[in-house]
């Protein structure tokens, strides 16, 4: 398998993608992180920026400037051109001491698809070079994620790139609601860890260092799919899981999943595995967004320990059967 040509020396900064449909309660999170009493400077990167954005009594604005100090110390940056131009400033003006800052967090429109940022930090040396992609946070609104996800491909987009899922305003629902919400939410991205928020309110460490990115990182792939319980939506959006204890051909495997990215690719939302190889004595970890894949060595496997594949799929419209039989007939004789 070909490896992800990822630097991972300890100055890369830490990036965390955070998105949600309109309304679902991202600029409140926003303001709760940048008002926590944790200790780091963050940076801040938004699409929109305005009434809609961080309450503008926090800025201090200056029209020559992209940076923005925050009163707390952390610093907003809005986006008024390419998000490479952004990050690579961001970065500068960070070397010379310009300004200070331990991570980013980069807020989409409630409208966007989070893929073209992700893939900002897979395509460019420079940015994969300086940040560290940490994780897709996604808002979901309780109270109108049902219709919203019925009637609007991004939000079943935005679910389907999430590492994890805030549910907010929760307690504008009931009990049955809001299972029926998770319920659904699982069965298009089995692998998210779901959290209920409400005004925005939440543990720093639940949002942040993540990992979801990190290919280097040990990834415990644990899909809590449901019992199947039957509901009326037609999601586009699924997940499902190939597990084997067999080893894998590593050239069978590679070739197998060229012609699955190459011809589904666009489909693809994520992918992440840890994969038993035929030949190799320690896990290979692998993840992608779209056509875009890498893979590196993981953690060795211990002498008593169960080797098995865990690949988890994400996407929209995907031939759940076709790829599945496909990845048996990678199994190594």
């Amino acid at each position: 398998m070909s490896q992800a040509n990822t630097n991972q020396a300890p100055v890369q900064i830490p990036v965390t993608i955070l998105t949600g449909y309109l309304g679902s309660g991202k600029t409140t999170l926003i303001n709760h992180i940048l008002s926590a009493p944790h200790g780091q400077r963050i940076a801040v990167i938004e699409n929109e920026f305005g009434e809609a954005g961080i309450d503008n009594e926090l800025l201090v604005q200056d029209s020559d400037e992209q940076i923005i100090e925050m009163n707390n110390g952390c610093i907003c940056c809005t986006v008024r051109g390419d998000l490479v131009r952004i990050l690579n400033e961001l970065s500068e003006k960070k070397a010379d001491g310009r300004v200070k800052f331990d991570r980013v967090i980069i807020e989409t429109t409630g409208l966007a698809d989070p893929a073209p940022v992700a893939q900002t930090f897979f395509v460019d040396d420079d940015i994969r070079d300086q940040y560290m992609l940490d994780a897709i946070v996604t808002t979901v609104d309780a109270k109108h994620a049902q219709s919203q996800l019925d009637q609007h491909h991004e939000a079943q987009e935005q679910v389907g790139f999430a590492d994890r899922i805030l549910i907010t305003k929760s307690d504008l629902v009931d009990d049955t609601a809001l299972q029926n919400l998770q319920s659904r939410l699982r069965k298009m991205n089995s692998r998210a860890a779901m959290i209920e928020v409400n005004h925005g309110n939440t543990d720093i460490e639940e949002i942040l260092d993540i990992r979801g990115f990190n290919l280097n990182a040990i990834l415990e792939i644990e899909p809590d799919f449901l019992d199947d319980v039957a509901h009326d939506h037609d999601d586009h959006i699924t997940s499902f899981v190939f597990t084997e204890t067999r080893a894998l051909d590593p050239d069978r495997l590679e070739e197998f999943l060229t012609v699955v990215i190459n011809t589904f690719g666009t489909q693809l939302l994520r992918y992440k595995g840890v994969l038993h190889v035929d030949g190799m004595e320690h896990r290979i970890v692998i993840q992608g967004v779209h056509m875009l894949m890498g893979s590196v060595p993981g953690a060795k496997w211990g002498a008593a320990e169960q080797r098995q594949t865990k690949f988890v799929f994400i996407g929209r419209d995907l031939p759940k059967e076709i790829i599945l039989k496909g990845l048996e007939t990678c199994i190594a004789e």
